[in-house]
């Protein structure tokens, strides 16, 4: 008996039908077009007509959409090749200073961006403003790696990343769903970009490696124009390709929260076990109270990443109890990490470095009580899951505003 029969057969049987159309969907529309004409009456076969002629009319609509906006974004990612390839120069030179290179690329993803949501003119101008003050305010930094100055570049990417924020929310930066959906499309983007990274790295390998073959060494000349013009370029077609919703990274980032959350806990309490063991002391030991501080940032990301992935209208069950373990253990870390730095502040004196980590500490101090709180009452149903994701979008702001002190007050706070 044929497909054509059994859609005939099965016409009230809308489960059967579903069933059908999963296991073999090209031989399911070929033949559904004799079923439609035979029993044209049919309200389920109307039901399935509209259904797939919506989609093909959807898909004409996309190939359009993806016509139009692989031209930008080719364009956008030659300009931020070339951009990063003239600034690595200057780099190469002394003349300005390495953090320069995220101008070669960040400005050309807030670019698309733009283009993707078309917010109003006043947020467009304030971003090319921002881009622009920033990137001249830090070219009349002296060049040296006095404490301040390295503080300053090491905050210029998180106030871009910001900016860069400012562009894809646009004309809803205060809503946090526009927020929270940034968030996800920044573990979309890192995943995506990471594999095809990794995959233009085996390239280059190869090429060298045959250049190698004839005699000839290309590794300089590969590296600083080839691999440094794909990095830029690529980042530029890792945001379009995630702008179309490319299902690779949208289906893989939900098992990687569920599969890193259990494993980064039990990895964090078998270390701090052991460092109580061996009696290390963040008090006096500099290097480590730096380890310290970048084990908190290590949980506040992923437990941030864990909440982002977790769907609105999912059952608790295991998976919310380690996020809210992870964030305790990370309140316990930043409180130790908290109490070291004042310590030290009161007794060996102010420097840039320990008041940009007692500020850091501090608002992710605040951050995560917000965040567990809101965690706790999830737990004990008494608010709903938006409350948690809430306290991550609403205080995104304050570390944008945290930068931006510390890149434009500071090298004259402490000159």
């Amino acid at each position: 008996m044929d497909i054509n029969n059994l859609i005939i057969e099965n016409m009230a049987d809308p489960h059967e039908l579903e069933r059908m159309y999963r296991k073999d969907p090209k031989a399911f529309k070929k033949s559904f077009s004799q079923a439609w004409e035979q029993n044209p009456d049919s309200h389920i076969l109307r039901v399935w007509y509209e259904r797939l002629h919506f989609r093909e009319t959807a898909n004409t609509e996309k190939s359009l959409f993806l016509q139009k906006g692989f031209f930008i974004m080719g364009m956008l990612a030659i300009l931020a090749g070339i951009s990063t390839r003239i600034i690595f120069y200057f780099v190469e030179q002394e003349a300005i200073a390495p953090i320069n290179l995220a101008f070669g690329i960040i400005p050309f993803i807030a670019a698309y961006f733009v283009y993707n949501n078309t917010p109003k003119k006043s947020i467009i101008y304030s971003l090319a403003a921002l881009f622009l003050i920033t990137g001249v305010y830090l070219n009349m930094l002296p060049l040296n790696y006095k404490d301040s100055i390295i503080l300053v570049y090491l905050h210029v990417p998180v106030f871009l990343w910001v900016l860069a924020g400012l562009a894809f929310t646009g004309n809803e930066y205060s809503k946090g769903s526009t927020r929270l959906a940034y968030i996800k499309f920044n573990l979309e983007f890192g995943i995506l970009y990471t594999s095809m990274a990794v995959s233009g790295m085996v390239l280059a390998a190869l090429t060298m490696q045959l250049f190698s073959f004839i005699g000839l060494d290309i590794e300089d000349f590969y590296f600083s124009n080839v691999v440094l013009f794909g990095a830029a370029a690529l980042a530029i077609v890792a945001i379009y390709l995630v702008s179309m919703n490319l299902k690779l990274a949208k289906n893989i980032t939900p098992y990687i929260a569920k599969i890193f959350s259990p494993l980064v806990l039990i990895t964090l309490l078998v270390y701090l076990i052991t460092v109580i063991w061996v009696g290390k002391n963040p008090f006096l030991d500099r290097n480590f109270l730096i380890v310290f501080n970048g084990i908190l940032l290590g949980i506040l990301a992923i437990t941030i990443f864990s909440i982002t992935e977790s769907e609105s209208d999912e059952k608790k069950n295991i998976s919310h109890y380690i996020n809210f373990a992870l964030i305790a253990l990370a309140l316990i870390i930043d409180s130790v990490a908290l109490s070291a730095i004042v310590f030290r502040l009161s007794t060996l004196g102010v420097t840039p470095n320990r008041v940009a980590v007692l500020g850091v500490n501090i608002l992710i101090w605040a951050n995560l009580i917000w965040i567990m709180l809101s965690y706790m009452r999830y737990l004990q149903n008494k608010s709903g899951p938006s409350d948690i994701q809430d306290a991550i979008t609403k205080y995104l702001p304050v570390y944008g505003l945290w930068a931006a002190f510390v890149i434009f007050l500071f090298p004259a706070l402490f000159n």
